[in-house]
Protein backbone atom coordinates (compact mmCIF):
# COMPACT_ATOMS: atom_id res chain seq x y z
CA UNK A 1 0.00 0.00 0.00
CA UNK A 2 2.87 2.35 0.83
CA UNK A 3 5.05 2.77 -2.30
CA UNK A 4 8.23 0.73 -2.16
CA UNK A 5 10.30 3.88 -2.67
CA UNK A 6 8.79 5.43 0.47
CA UNK A 7 8.87 2.48 2.87
CA UNK A 8 12.26 3.32 4.37
CA UNK A 9 11.23 6.95 4.91
CA UNK A 10 7.93 5.88 6.51
CA UNK A 11 9.70 3.39 8.79
CA UNK A 12 12.06 6.16 9.87
CA UNK A 13 9.11 8.48 10.51
CA UNK A 14 7.30 5.91 12.65
CA UNK A 15 10.41 5.12 14.68
CA UNK A 16 11.15 8.80 15.24
CA UNK A 17 7.59 9.59 16.29
CA UNK A 18 6.61 6.50 18.24
CA UNK A 19 9.67 4.30 18.75
CA UNK A 20 8.20 1.53 16.59
CA UNK A 21 7.57 0.95 12.90
CA UNK A 22 4.84 -1.61 13.52
CA UNK A 23 1.39 -0.62 12.28
CA UNK A 24 -1.72 -2.11 13.85
CA UNK A 25 -3.76 -1.04 10.80
CA UNK A 26 -3.44 1.04 7.66
CA UNK A 27 -6.14 2.27 5.26
CA UNK A 28 -5.74 4.62 2.31
CA UNK A 29 -8.03 7.67 2.28
CA UNK A 30 -9.06 8.79 -1.20
CA UNK A 31 -11.29 11.83 -0.59
CA UNK A 32 -10.13 15.15 -2.00
CA UNK A 33 -8.18 16.26 -5.07
CA UNK A 34 -4.64 16.31 -3.68
CA UNK A 35 -2.04 14.12 -5.37
CA UNK A 36 -0.58 13.26 -1.96
CA UNK A 37 -1.00 9.74 -0.63
CA UNK A 38 -2.99 9.83 2.62
CA UNK A 39 -3.44 6.94 5.04
CA UNK A 40 -5.22 6.39 8.34
CA UNK A 41 -2.83 4.39 10.45
CA UNK A 42 -3.14 2.93 13.92
CA UNK A 43 0.01 2.78 16.02
CA UNK A 44 -0.04 1.35 19.55
CA UNK A 45 -3.83 1.49 19.51
CA UNK A 46 -4.17 5.16 18.49
CA UNK A 47 -5.14 6.54 15.05
CA UNK A 48 -2.95 8.97 13.12
CA UNK A 49 -2.84 10.35 9.62
CA UNK A 50 0.16 9.55 7.42
CA UNK A 51 0.64 11.87 4.44
CA UNK A 52 3.18 11.36 1.67
CA UNK A 53 3.74 14.15 -0.86
CA UNK A 54 4.20 12.76 -4.36
CA UNK A 55 4.93 15.88 -6.39
CA UNK A 56 6.57 19.30 -6.17
CA UNK A 57 5.72 22.27 -8.34
CA UNK A 58 4.76 25.92 -8.00
CA UNK A 59 1.59 24.95 -6.14
CA UNK A 60 2.96 22.01 -4.13
CA UNK A 61 6.02 23.16 -2.21
CA UNK A 62 6.65 20.74 0.70
CA UNK A 63 8.78 23.26 2.61
CA UNK A 64 6.03 25.85 2.61
CA UNK A 65 3.32 23.26 3.22
CA UNK A 66 5.02 21.79 6.29
CA UNK A 67 5.93 25.19 7.70
CA UNK A 68 2.33 26.38 7.37
CA UNK A 69 0.99 23.13 8.81
CA UNK A 70 3.31 23.35 11.84
CA UNK A 71 2.47 27.00 12.42
CA UNK A 72 -1.25 26.20 12.32
CA UNK A 73 -0.76 23.25 14.69
CA UNK A 74 1.17 25.47 17.11
CA UNK A 75 -1.78 27.87 17.01
CA UNK A 76 -4.14 24.94 17.79
CA UNK A 77 -5.87 25.38 14.43
CA UNK A 78 -4.51 22.22 12.80
CA UNK A 79 -4.05 18.77 14.38
CA UNK A 80 -0.83 18.06 16.27
CA UNK A 81 2.16 17.27 14.05
CA UNK A 82 4.08 14.25 15.30
CA UNK A 83 6.58 14.13 12.47
CA UNK A 84 7.34 16.09 9.31
CA UNK A 85 10.37 15.59 7.09
CA UNK A 86 10.64 17.93 4.12
CA UNK A 87 13.33 15.92 2.34
CA UNK A 88 11.39 12.65 2.60
CA UNK A 89 8.05 14.45 2.13
CA UNK A 90 6.46 12.42 4.89
CA UNK A 91 4.29 13.75 7.72
CA UNK A 92 2.35 12.17 10.56
CA UNK A 93 -0.38 14.12 12.37
CA UNK A 94 -3.23 13.39 14.74
CA UNK A 95 -6.20 11.79 13.03
CA UNK A 96 -9.46 13.70 13.50
CA UNK A 97 -12.59 11.57 13.47
CA UNK A 98 -14.93 13.87 11.55
CA UNK A 99 -18.57 14.14 12.54
CA UNK A 100 -21.45 15.83 10.70
CA UNK A 101 -21.05 19.59 10.96
CA UNK A 102 -24.41 21.37 11.36
CA UNK A 103 -24.41 24.28 8.94
CA UNK A 104 -25.95 26.71 11.44
CA UNK A 105 -23.08 25.98 13.81
CA UNK A 106 -20.53 26.24 11.01
CA UNK A 107 -21.71 29.75 10.08
CA UNK A 108 -20.12 31.13 13.23
CA UNK A 109 -17.45 28.59 14.17
CA UNK A 110 -15.69 28.62 10.80
CA UNK A 111 -15.34 32.40 10.43
CA UNK A 112 -14.13 32.59 14.04
CA UNK A 113 -11.51 29.96 13.26
CA UNK A 114 -10.48 31.86 10.14
CA UNK A 115 -10.05 34.98 12.25
CA UNK A 116 -7.62 33.08 14.47
CA UNK A 117 -5.72 31.79 11.45
CA UNK A 118 -5.56 35.22 9.83
CA UNK A 119 -4.41 36.80 13.11
CA UNK A 120 -1.46 34.39 13.37
CA UNK A 121 1.98 35.27 11.97
CA UNK A 122 1.64 35.56 8.17
CA UNK A 123 2.70 32.77 5.83
CA UNK A 124 5.34 33.36 3.13
CA UNK A 125 4.37 34.83 -0.22
CA UNK A 126 4.00 32.30 -3.04
CA UNK A 127 1.96 33.81 -5.86
CA UNK A 128 -0.20 36.83 -6.57
CA UNK A 129 -3.68 35.31 -6.65
CA UNK A 130 -5.22 37.83 -9.02
CA UNK A 131 -2.30 37.59 -11.44
CA UNK A 132 -2.54 33.78 -11.35
CA UNK A 133 -6.19 33.93 -12.39
CA UNK A 134 -5.10 35.95 -15.41
CA UNK A 135 -2.64 33.19 -16.34
CA UNK A 136 -5.41 30.59 -16.16
CA UNK A 137 -7.64 32.78 -18.31
CA UNK A 138 -4.91 32.98 -20.95
CA UNK A 139 -4.56 29.18 -20.92
CA UNK A 140 -8.34 28.83 -21.19
CA UNK A 141 -8.32 31.09 -24.24
CA UNK A 142 -5.30 29.42 -25.81
CA UNK A 143 -6.91 25.99 -25.46
CA UNK A 144 -10.15 27.36 -26.99
CA UNK A 145 -12.25 25.60 -24.37
CA UNK A 146 -15.38 27.66 -25.08
CA UNK A 147 -16.56 30.16 -27.68
CA UNK A 148 -15.42 33.69 -26.95
CA UNK A 149 -18.92 35.12 -26.98
CA UNK A 150 -19.80 32.98 -23.95
CA UNK A 151 -16.84 34.09 -21.85
CA UNK A 152 -16.22 37.66 -23.06
CA UNK A 153 -18.32 39.35 -20.38
CA UNK A 154 -16.81 37.19 -17.63
CA UNK A 155 -13.25 37.94 -18.67
CA UNK A 156 -14.04 41.63 -19.08
CA UNK A 157 -15.23 41.57 -15.48
CA UNK A 158 -11.88 40.14 -14.42
CA UNK A 159 -10.04 43.05 -16.03
CA UNK A 160 -12.44 45.55 -14.49
CA UNK A 161 -12.21 44.21 -10.96
CA UNK A 162 -8.43 43.62 -11.11
CA UNK A 163 -7.95 47.30 -11.91
CA UNK A 164 -9.70 48.44 -8.74
CA UNK A 165 -9.40 45.55 -6.27
CA UNK A 166 -7.01 46.56 -3.45
CA UNK A 167 -3.98 44.54 -2.47
CA UNK A 168 -3.21 46.36 0.75
CA UNK A 169 -0.79 44.85 3.24
CA UNK A 170 -3.22 44.71 6.19
CA UNK A 171 -5.48 42.28 4.35
CA UNK A 172 -2.66 39.99 3.19
CA UNK A 173 -2.62 37.20 5.77
CA UNK A 174 -1.79 33.53 6.14
CA UNK A 175 -4.55 31.80 4.18
CA UNK A 176 -5.45 28.14 3.80
CA UNK A 177 -6.88 28.74 0.29
CA UNK A 178 -8.56 25.32 -0.01
CA UNK A 179 -11.33 25.27 2.58
CA UNK A 180 -13.53 22.59 1.11
CA UNK A 181 -15.53 20.49 3.59
CA UNK A 182 -13.06 17.59 3.68
CA UNK A 183 -10.38 20.04 4.86
CA UNK A 184 -12.53 21.51 7.66
CA UNK A 185 -13.02 18.70 10.14
CA UNK A 186 -15.55 18.96 12.97
CA UNK A 187 -14.93 16.58 15.86
CA UNK A 188 -18.27 17.26 17.55
CA UNK A 189 -16.98 20.23 19.55
CA UNK A 190 -14.45 22.17 17.52
CA UNK A 191 -13.12 22.57 13.99
CA UNK A 192 -9.69 21.64 12.67
CA UNK A 193 -8.14 22.67 9.36
CA UNK A 194 -6.11 20.06 7.46
CA UNK A 195 -4.22 19.74 4.16
CA UNK A 196 -1.99 22.83 3.93
CA UNK A 197 -0.76 22.14 0.39
CA UNK A 198 -2.29 25.35 -1.00
CA UNK A 199 -1.47 27.63 1.94
CA UNK A 200 0.31 30.93 1.37
CA UNK A 201 0.05 34.66 2.00
CA UNK A 202 -3.17 35.85 0.39
CA UNK A 203 -6.13 38.20 0.70
CA UNK A 204 -8.21 37.37 3.79
CA UNK A 205 -11.40 37.67 1.73
CA UNK A 206 -10.41 34.64 -0.36
CA UNK A 207 -10.65 32.22 2.58
CA UNK A 208 -13.88 33.89 3.64
CA UNK A 209 -15.31 33.55 0.13
CA UNK A 210 -14.45 29.87 -0.23
CA UNK A 211 -16.37 28.92 2.91
CA UNK A 212 -19.19 31.31 2.01
CA UNK A 213 -19.96 29.14 -1.03
CA UNK A 214 -21.26 26.59 1.45
CA UNK A 215 -22.48 28.70 4.35
CA UNK A 216 -23.80 32.04 3.08
CA UNK A 217 -27.16 31.67 1.38
CA UNK A 218 -28.60 35.17 1.77
CA UNK A 219 -27.93 38.63 3.16
CA UNK A 220 -28.85 37.57 6.70
CA UNK A 221 -26.31 34.73 6.56
CA UNK A 222 -23.70 37.13 5.21
CA UNK A 223 -24.25 39.55 8.07
CA UNK A 224 -23.94 36.79 10.69
CA UNK A 225 -20.93 35.27 8.96
CA UNK A 226 -18.93 38.49 8.62
CA UNK A 227 -19.84 39.66 12.11
CA UNK A 228 -18.51 36.36 13.51
CA UNK A 229 -15.25 36.99 11.63
CA UNK A 230 -14.71 40.68 12.37
CA UNK A 231 -16.11 40.55 15.89
CA UNK A 232 -18.48 43.40 15.07
CA UNK A 233 -20.93 44.39 12.39
CA UNK A 234 -19.15 44.50 9.03
CA UNK A 235 -18.83 47.87 7.32
CA UNK A 236 -20.22 48.76 3.92
CA UNK A 237 -16.70 48.51 2.52
CA UNK A 238 -16.10 45.07 4.04
CA UNK A 239 -19.36 43.78 2.57
CA UNK A 240 -18.41 45.20 -0.84
CA UNK A 241 -14.92 43.74 -0.72
CA UNK A 242 -16.34 40.36 0.29
CA UNK A 243 -18.89 40.44 -2.54
CA UNK A 244 -16.26 41.24 -5.17
CA UNK A 245 -13.95 38.48 -3.98
CA UNK A 246 -16.83 36.01 -4.18
CA UNK A 247 -17.27 36.91 -7.85
CA UNK A 248 -13.53 36.57 -8.46
CA UNK A 249 -13.71 33.12 -6.89
CA UNK A 250 -16.63 32.12 -9.12
CA UNK A 251 -14.51 33.08 -12.12
CA UNK A 252 -11.48 31.19 -10.82
CA UNK A 253 -13.45 27.99 -10.24
CA UNK A 254 -15.13 28.24 -13.63
CA UNK A 255 -11.82 28.63 -15.47
CA UNK A 256 -9.74 26.15 -13.46
CA UNK A 257 -12.31 23.37 -13.22
CA UNK A 258 -13.03 23.65 -16.93
CA UNK A 259 -9.32 23.23 -17.61
CA UNK A 260 -8.83 20.28 -15.22
CA UNK A 261 -12.17 18.67 -16.05
CA UNK A 262 -11.69 18.63 -19.82
CA UNK A 263 -10.93 15.23 -21.32
CA UNK A 264 -9.69 14.71 -24.90
CA UNK A 265 -12.58 12.42 -25.82
CA UNK A 266 -15.42 14.66 -24.65
CA UNK A 267 -16.14 18.20 -25.90
CA UNK A 268 -17.38 20.71 -23.36
CA UNK A 269 -21.07 21.52 -23.66
CA UNK A 270 -21.62 25.07 -22.30
CA UNK A 271 -25.35 24.36 -22.26
CA UNK A 272 -25.11 21.24 -20.12
CA UNK A 273 -27.82 20.92 -17.50
CA UNK A 274 -26.41 21.48 -14.01
CA UNK A 275 -27.91 21.70 -10.53
CA UNK A 276 -28.33 25.16 -9.10
CA UNK A 277 -25.51 26.68 -7.07
CA UNK A 278 -27.02 26.02 -3.66
CA UNK A 279 -28.00 22.43 -4.41
CA UNK A 280 -24.55 21.57 -5.76
CA UNK A 281 -22.73 22.97 -2.73
CA UNK A 282 -25.11 21.31 -0.30
CA UNK A 283 -24.28 17.97 -1.92
CA UNK A 284 -20.55 18.63 -1.49
CA UNK A 285 -21.05 19.75 2.12
CA UNK A 286 -22.87 16.54 3.02
CA UNK A 287 -20.34 14.35 1.20
CA UNK A 288 -22.83 13.15 -1.41
CA UNK A 289 -20.86 14.55 -4.34
CA UNK A 290 -17.13 14.37 -5.05
CA UNK A 291 -15.08 16.59 -7.35
CA UNK A 292 -12.73 13.69 -7.98
CA UNK A 293 -15.18 12.74 -10.74
CA UNK A 294 -14.35 14.49 -14.03
CA UNK A 295 -18.00 15.02 -15.01
CA UNK A 296 -18.64 16.60 -11.62
CA UNK A 297 -15.69 18.95 -12.14
CA UNK A 298 -17.14 20.19 -15.40
CA UNK A 299 -20.54 20.62 -13.76
CA UNK A 300 -18.87 22.52 -10.93
CA UNK A 301 -17.25 24.86 -13.45
CA UNK A 302 -20.62 25.56 -15.09
CA UNK A 303 -22.35 26.04 -11.74
CA UNK A 304 -19.89 28.83 -10.97
CA UNK A 305 -20.17 30.30 -14.47
CA UNK A 306 -23.95 30.51 -14.18
CA UNK A 307 -23.73 32.03 -10.71
CA UNK A 308 -21.25 34.66 -11.88
CA UNK A 309 -23.32 35.48 -14.95
CA UNK A 310 -26.34 36.00 -12.72
CA UNK A 311 -24.43 38.15 -10.23
CA UNK A 312 -22.95 40.35 -12.95
CA UNK A 313 -26.49 41.57 -13.61
CA UNK A 314 -27.12 42.59 -10.00
CA UNK A 315 -27.23 46.19 -8.88
CA UNK A 316 -25.09 45.13 -5.95
CA UNK A 317 -22.14 44.49 -8.27
CA UNK A 318 -22.11 48.08 -9.49
CA UNK A 319 -22.42 49.28 -5.89
CA UNK A 320 -19.56 47.06 -4.72
CA UNK A 321 -17.30 48.25 -7.55
CA UNK A 322 -18.15 51.87 -6.71
CA UNK A 323 -17.55 51.43 -2.98
CA UNK A 324 -14.23 49.63 -3.35
CA UNK A 325 -12.94 51.95 -6.08
CA UNK A 326 -13.99 54.99 -4.02
CA UNK A 327 -12.29 53.66 -0.91
CA UNK A 328 -9.04 53.17 -2.81
CA UNK A 329 -9.10 56.69 -4.21
CA UNK A 330 -9.18 58.31 -0.79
Amino acid sequence: MIPESKKTAVDHALLAAFGTNTLDEIHELTAGLSTALVFRIIVQGKPYLLRIITRTDAMADPTLEYNCMKAAADADIAPKVWYANIEDRVAIIDFIEAKPFPMEEAKTKLPQLLKRLHSSPPFPFRINYLDKIGEFIEKFRADKLMPGDITAKLFDFYTQVKNIYPQNAEDMVGCHNDLKPENTLFDGERVWLVDWEAAFLNDRYLDLSIMANFLVKNEVDEKIYLEAYFGEEATEYQHARFFLMRQILHLFYFVVFTIVGKTPDKPIDPDMAVPDFREFHDLIWTGKLSLANMDNRLQYAQVHREQLQHNLGLKRLDEALRIVAGYQSR
